[in-house]
């Protein structure tokens, strides 16, 4: 029987480590998500008559910032609580805002879409890595991150629909047309809060382990 290495050991731990904080994350992440699109689901339509995309998209990111930081403080160690984390996440989370709408105003659907993916993600990582004084693992946390991050919102887009369309006619039948519509753009926002907060989780742990 072959033995394990220590070196072996100490990489499998990391793993689960790394593994746990993705998990972590992903399932907060996804409570934050679904309330953040609860605000595109109920009050989408008031936004665009009042504010255009640019009010709707500065109110779901309000939502997405208060509640992540009473969710998600855990991902960070140390003392401090939601604090120290909203030292990292915010600064983190309005880059990619800012990077993404500025890539989908600009390109719109499609090839706006993978370019606020793939830009957002990287000054996520980055002002991340900086806050937390650690960008040695950027590339690393970055390839992670950008695959759950496009996951989570191609995936959710594309149930959402998928439910809208009826894909899911005899589940959300008993909501009404009105309801349907709510329920397919939370499936999006739960499914977007998985992937995002997955690599959210993976992209702290990351950061804050390796020197």
């Amino acid at each position: 029987m072959s033995r394990v290495s220590s070196t072996e050991v100490e990489t499998r731990a990391e793993s689960a480590t790394a593994t746990v904080m993705a998990v972590q994350g992903a399932w907060r992440f996804a409570i934050v998500g679904i309330a953040a699109f609860l605000v595109w689901a109920l009050f989408g339509r008031w936004f665009h008559a009042h504010t255009g995309d640019a009010g709707l998209y500065t109110a779901t990111a309000a939502v997405f910032i208060a509640l992540s930081g009473l969710l998600l403080h855990p991902l960070v160690a140390g003392r401090g609580g939601a604090r120290r984390f909203y030292r990292v996440f915010i600064p983190a989370f309005l880059a990619y805002a800012v990077v993404w709408s500025i890539s989908w105003f600009l390109l719109r659907f499609g090839a706006g879409e993978w370019l606020g993916s793939a830009a957002g993600s990287a000054a996520f990582v980055a002002i991340a890595g900086w806050r937390l004084g650690n960008l040695r693992p950027f590339l690393k946390a970055l390839l992670v991150f950008f695959i759950m991050n496009s996951c989570g919102y191609f995936l959710g887009g594309l149930l959402m629909h998928f439910l809208a369309r009826g894909g899911g006619a005899g589940l959300l039948a008993s909501l009404g047309r009105t309801g349907a519509g709510v329920a397919a753009r939370l499936a999006w926002g739960l499914v977007f809060g998985l992937g995002f907060g997955a690599g959210l989780g993976y992209t702290f742990h990351v950061l804050q382990k390796e020197e």
